[in-house]
């Protein structure tokens, strides 16, 4: 096994069953039977381990969908249904410590913490390049000024996704396979053309001629 991959899943399973952190790289090295120096050449510490892990979430899903042949023939809102439907499938092989490192999310404030960095990064990605394309597919209504910011709406909305599945008690999670679907139809609802335009036209009209 890759050194890079036995340090994830040694220190998934230390979380799980110490309920904390190593003490020390040291001591969790030593464990593994690796010199110290072994974990440097990947991280410099367990926070940016952790990134790590959560970031090959997102890579996981992306690479599963896009493995998938009828994924290219999807509408935008398709591909992002079949995004989330296949991410909690991803972090369900791994819910436990899921929900463990979940309790450090504050809903409230929704700021991002250190393990969720690359993973929100590559999400956003995702994003844009899905929203980009729904400019061109008609899917999504290019609007000045607001579009740049959908990314970070859709950030909201995983987040929310990711949070009720955590808290999902239904058999099969299938009350989170409902929330994802209606938040997707909700939201391209909102930024495709619809009566959100006829609300900022008239907005526009107010404040201009006030």
């Amino acid at each position: 096994m890759e050194n890079q991959e036995k340090l994830k899943i040694a220190y998934i399973e230390h979380l799980l069953e110490n309920g904390s952190r190593p003490s020390s790289i040291f001591s969790f090295t030593k464990k593994l039977e690796m010199k110290e120096v072994e974990f440097y050449e990947y991280y410099n510490s367990f926070e940016l381990l952790e990134s790590n892990i959560w970031k090959d979430f997102i890579t996981e899903t992306i690479n599963k969908i896009s493995n998938d042949e009828t994924y290219s023939g999807y509408t935008v809102r398709e591909k992002l249904l079949a995004f989330y439907y296949t991410l909690i499938e991803t972090l369900k092989q791994q819910r436990s410590y899921t929900m463990m490192c979940w309790k450090e999310i504050d809903m409230k404030r929704m700021k991002t913490p250190t393990f969720l960095t690359e993973f929100k990064t590559a999400y956003k990605e995702y994003m844009q390049d899905l929203i980009q394309e729904g400019k061109e597919s008609g899917e999504v209504e290019p609007r000045r000024y607001l579009d740049n910011r959908y990314a970070d709406f859709f950030w909201v909305q995983i987040a929310l996704v990711m949070d009720f599945w955590v808290k999902d008690a239904s058999k099969g999670f299938e009350k989170t396979d409902a929330f994802i679907e209606k938040s997707v139809n909700t939201s391209f609802d909102l930024i495709g053309a619809s009566a959100l335009d006829s609300v900022l036209d008239l907005a526009k009209f107010v404040y201009q001629n006030r």
